[in-house]
């Protein structure tokens, strides 16, 4: 499954739209997506941004193994694709380094 986390944009055809964090988070725990992508600002930063999503899926890596989906960001917000990106590259890594 590919999953598309957006408030505003159209979703991309072959993709499962998600609106929240919480949402995107329990698609991943079902372990059926295969891609992510991810929008950072949701329109309402109390019920989180993409960025948490990116957090829950390094914690996730790094402590139970978790296998992440091929994932990138189409935030149109700068400074958060940014550090969302270097988040994605840093979960790279560590899967990298866990694999061998």
């Amino acid at each position: 499954m590919k999953v598309y986390l957006d408030d505003e944009r159209t979703t991309p055809e072959g993709w499962h739209r998600v609106y929240w964090p919480d949402e995107a988070i329990e698609l991943l725990k079902t372990g059926t997506a295969t891609d992510l992508s991810l929008d950072h600002d949701l329109g309402d930063d109390d019920r989180g941004t993409g960025y948490d999503v990116a957090l829950w899926i390094e914690e996730q890596v790094a402590l139970h193994g978790f296998v992440p989906p091929a994932m990138k960001v189409h935030s149109a917000n700068v400074s958060a694709r940014t550090k969302m990106e270097n988040g994605i590259r840093a979960i790279e890594a560590m899967v990298r380094k866990r694999d061998g």
